[in-house]
């Protein structure tokens, strides 16, 4: 029997762009329960939504802040449930004009304080500076807000990066962002394990079993 570990069996099974809105008249119909991605420009948001889609359908670039919509995935997991991720476009990068940032708080605000299917925001942080002031924000909004005619949507922050520092950082690392209250999973893109730990702690979070391997 060999002791090489077997690398994680994907939990997504299907997945395919929908949609792309950078208008409210634009954000399509409710077709799943919906989680959507939150954070800095440049956190590795769209390198960790391929990760967990399986394929590469979220746009990365070496240049922070190409995302200006919110973009639509749905998703198929072992486990028969259907999701949709939104990617919202990352905030506080510096060259956007003014309007921009604008416009895009009062989309991404009407998003996710309106729309009835949203469930779970994962808010990502770097691991190795953790919330910033935006992210603490955003945290916030979603604490205090009182939708109409739905619960407010979880809270999950993704740590990620995590290669980027030291073995023995990382735990202290985490540790000290959880500190403060938050629910936080790490996640390190050269690292498939972590990947499916957040597809795990992600279904669990909505109350859906995976199916066994």
């Amino acid at each position: 029997m060999s002791g090489k570990a077997q690398a994680p069996v994907p939990t997504a099974v299907g997945s395919e762009f929908i949609a792309s809105a950078s208008r409210a008249g634009e954000l399509p119909a409710s077709l799943a329960v919906e989680v959507a991605f939150a954070g800095r420009s440049n956190v590795g948001k769209s390198t960790l939504l391929n990760l967990l889609l399986g394929r590469k359908l979220a746009h990365t670039s070496s240049t922070p802040g190409r995302t200006r919509t919110l973009n639509f995935f749905s998703v198929k997991t072992r486990g028969g449930s259907s999701l949709t991720f939104v990617d919202l476009p990352g905030y506080g990068f510096a060259r956007r004009a003014k309007e921009e940032k604008l416009a895009w708080a009062d989309l991404a605000e009407r998003y996710l304080l309106e729309r009835p299917a949203l469930a779970l925001v994962i808010v990502l942080v770097d691991a190795r500076r953790g919330p910033e002031p935006d992210d603490l924000e955003l945290l916030k909004m979603l604490k205090d807000a009182t939708p109409g005619g739905r619960e407010a949507p979880q809270a999950l922050i993704v740590a990620t990066k995590l290669d980027k520092l030291p073995l023995a950082q990382r735990k202290p690392a985490l540790a000290a962002i959880g500190r403060s209250g938050l629910r936080v999973v790490g996640v390190s893109a050269s690292d498939p394990e972590s990947v499916a730990a957040l597809w795990r702690r992600l279904l669990a979070s909505l109350g859906l079993d995976q199916a066994p391997p």
